[in-house]
């Protein structure tokens, strides 16, 4: 199968989108206003469907529409990435398909959960995929979900497959960089989706973050990985102080909700979320307020004023 040529590199700061509800019901107006923010804060990518945006909860329609969004509003800006992983390799597959064919730019996906497959299960899952998909794939490895960890043997094994173009690593694990990189293709990116380690990872030669912080500060959060990317160390490092403190906040509790709370503060976006997530405690509330209050008041991560959709769009 001949694969075309991937079309915009990943890289840098790319936003794991949350999914606004209203009553119950995805809000797709919300959304519109939330992705057109972000492109005109110069993020650089998108990622629609993941835990950050409560994927496993969407309905088929609601994945559709939300993927259909994306790429409408990126108008080939940015990359769109959609997470497509489940712990069924014919189901991820169908999912992968499906974001292939609505115009996607790569797919996340997940090392399967809750089974706990072995080494060699988890690659043949991706062989599985690569095999019948055309869509680059961004293997996701998240063990304090999945209870499964890549071993670099693994990782090595898996970088060799031609459709498959980057890992994202949600560990705590700086060092991983130095650890994968000799025996990884030039081609193949190495990311992390831990926003608190985004800094020292890009710093040791990791290519970007899929954050879920860059839903309340895109424009920071992109600053500072550029400027690590480019060798600023120092002006990355004033950055991420400064964020640090929301990391902090947001990592208190389940991250789609503090998330929402946090723009619900900021953007007037709905804090809902889905059972069996919910609503952030009275603690946690007042320390995502203290965290996002100093970027409501200086330029560098400012909050825009919202579009204006017309519902029912």
């Amino acid at each position: 199968m001949s694969r075309p040529t991937f079309r915009r590199r990943v890289g840098g700061a790319i936003t794991a989108l949350v999914a606004p509800f209203r009553d119950g019901v995805f809000d797709g107006v919300d959304m519109m206003a939330h992705i057109e923010w972000q492109l005109l804060s110069g993020i650089d990518g998108l990622l629609v469907c993941s835990l950050t945006g409560e994927g496993p909860t969407l309905t088929e329609a609601e994945r559709v529409r939300a993927i259909e969004i994306c790429v409408e509003l990126s108008e080939d800006k940015v990359p769109v990435i959609v997470a497509t992983g489940t712990n069924d390799t014919k189901t991820t597959l169908e999912e992968t398909i499906q974001a292939q064919r609505l115009g996607a730019d790569a797919a996340f996906v997940t090392v399967p959960y809750y089974s706990k497959p072995t080494q060699k299960g988890i690659i043949h899952h991706f062989e599985q995929l690569a095999a019948r998909t055309e869509l680059p794939i961004i293997i996701h490895n998240q063990p304090s979900h999945t209870a499964v960890d890549l071993a670099s043997t693994t990782v090595a094994r898996l970088a060799e497959i031609r459709g498959i173009i980057g890992i994202a690593d949600d560990g705590c694990y700086i060092s991983r960089v130095d650890l994968w990189r000799p025996f990884l293709p030039e081609r193949f990116g190495l990311f992390t989706s831990n926003d608190a380690n985004a800094l020292g990872f890009t710093a040791a030669g990791g290519h970007g973050c899929f954050s879920s912080a860059a839903n309340i500060v895109p424009r920071l959060f992109r600053s500072m990985q550029h400027a690590a990317a480019c060798g600023n160390i120092s002006a990355a490092r004033s950055i991420d102080e400064r964020l640090q403190p929301l990391f902090n906040a947001l990592a208190r509790e389940s991250e789609p909700a503090t998330i929402k709370h946090a723009l619900s503060l900021a953007r007037d976006i709905e804090a809902e979320v889905r059972l069996p997530l919910v609503g952030v405690g009275t603690e946690t509330a007042a320390a995502i307020q203290a965290a996002v209050a100093p970027f409501q008041l200086d330029g560098s991560g400012r909050f825009a004023s919202r579009h204006t959709y017309r519902r029912g769009l």
